[in-house]
């Protein structure tokens, strides 16, 4: 977000000391719960074999925590109201780190979902929280920078995160990628405890603030296109590993490089829909949702050729990689005077999207086939173009 959609807020005039170094460990934060969520996608089909259960029913291992992650960012700001920001980033993390080494050791399929509802409460949490925190790091011409930075976190979790944990998971097992991430969850919490600094609550979210919330037009508008685009997304981007390992040439090797190619394209993503939504969410998200809309279902007959797999892989990466912070320019400008209620809101509208979707096209995949997500993924992704679309009515009647 630029400096002409910034919040006003109810922060000190001055930022804390080392307000930089404070904004990458929050980034940090972002990457080790997003790449945690999405591990799964890249060791769909190992996990499932090693749990004996199908690929749907192993995509529940992305489903469950997104659902739980919906309700957690609801609920925790509620009660955590009067706790020290710090304080509880540095608890969500160290539960993060627990959950991922019951991961890693889960000895069956039910257990491993014990741990993913602990991950979802730690995904909610961060979500809800970090978001809005870029504007209390540093000063307020760099808030949009540095809201920027926190949602790269997300981005980079692609091109990092899920890419080496799948890698580490092929060379060594599907566990040892969970086990990995615990480590560096525990690292992360240190991070926090050692450079964020005191972040008193500001504001007092309740659970009557939400309902206050979606009676604004233009927020309610945007989370309705949100949910459809997440949901398409996920739909079809959970199976991706699936989809890809039917496309005439591609090896196991292969599928970790092209999801470390889709994570670069979303990290330029990432702050090329910042800088597009910091001036004008409605375009930035018409642009996204255009974009998948197309890639996705040209995945459909692409799938024979692997230089066209590739091309449209890359593009939807810079394509969704702008999403949330478009979205969160969106909603941050639909609700300015409830800064963490609004964030915490849409961190479960998103969330709840990602479930949905996750799900979804698990039933799909186990029905009909890998390559039918491509198709409901890219139908979602219309009806987000078309939500979009109408978004300017509600803008407008509400004005």
């Amino acid at each position: 977000m630029s400096q002409s959609t910034q919040i006003p807020t109810q922060s000190v005039a001055l930022p804390p000391p080392g307000g930089r170094l404070a904004v990458l460990s929050v980034a940090a934060a972002t990457f080790s719960v997003v790449t945690t969520e999405m591990l799964p996608v890249g060791l769909l089909t190992s996990i499932g074999s090693g749990l004996h259960v199908s690929d749907g029913t192993a995509g529940l291992a992305v489903t469950l925590p997104g659902l739980v992650a919906a309700l957690a960012a609801l609920l925790l700001p509620v009660a955590v109201r009067r706790a020290d920001r710090r304080t509880v980033l540095y608890a969500l993390m160290t539960l993060l780190a627990a959950a991922n080494v019951v991961s890693a050791l889960a000895p069956v399929f039910a257990v491993l979902l014990v741990a993913r509802f602990l991950v979802g409460v730690c995904i909610g949490g961060v979500w809800a929280i970090a978001a809005g925190l870029g504007v209390r790091l540093v000063r307020e011409e760099g808030a949009g920078r540095a809201t920027a930075v926190i949602f790269s976190g997300i981005a980079v979790a692609s091109v990092l995160g899920v890419p080496a944990g799948t890698l580490l998971g092929e060379l060594a097992g599907w566990r040892w990628g969970f086990a990995a991430l615990a480590v560096l969850s525990l690292a992360v919490a240190g991070l926090l405890g050692t450079v964020l600094p005191r972040l008193p609550a500001q504001e007092g979210v309740s659970l009557g603030a939400f309902p206050a919330l979606l009676r604004i037009g233009r927020l309610r508008a945007g989370l309705l296109a949100v949910t459809l685009l997440v949901t398409g997304h996920f739909a079809a981007y959970t199976y991706i590993r699936p989809v890809l390992e039917r496309v005439p040439g591609i090896g196991a090797g292969l599928i970790s490089g092209l999801l470390l190619a889709y994570g670069t394209a979303g990290i330029v993503g990432n702050f090329a829909g910042g800088a597009v939504a910091s001036r004008d969410p409605r375009r930035a998200l018409l642009t996204i949702s255009a974009g998948l809309t197309a890639v996705v279902l040209l995945m459909v007959p692409a799938g024979a050729s692997l230089a066209v797999s590739v091309a449209l892989l890359v593009a939807w990466g810079l394509a969704y990689g702008g999403v949330s912070v478009s979205a969160q320019n969106w909603v941050m400008t639909a609700a300015p005077h409830a800064r963490e209620a609004a964030s915490a809101l849409f961190a479960g509208v998103f969330n709840v999207a990602i479930a949905l979707g996750a799900f979804a096209g698990g039933r799909v995949a186990d029905s009909r086939g890998a390559g039918a997500v491509l198709w409901l993924g890219g139908g979602l992704a219309a009806l987000a173009l078309v939500a979009v679309a109408c978004a300017k009515g509600a803008a407008t009647r509400e004005r």
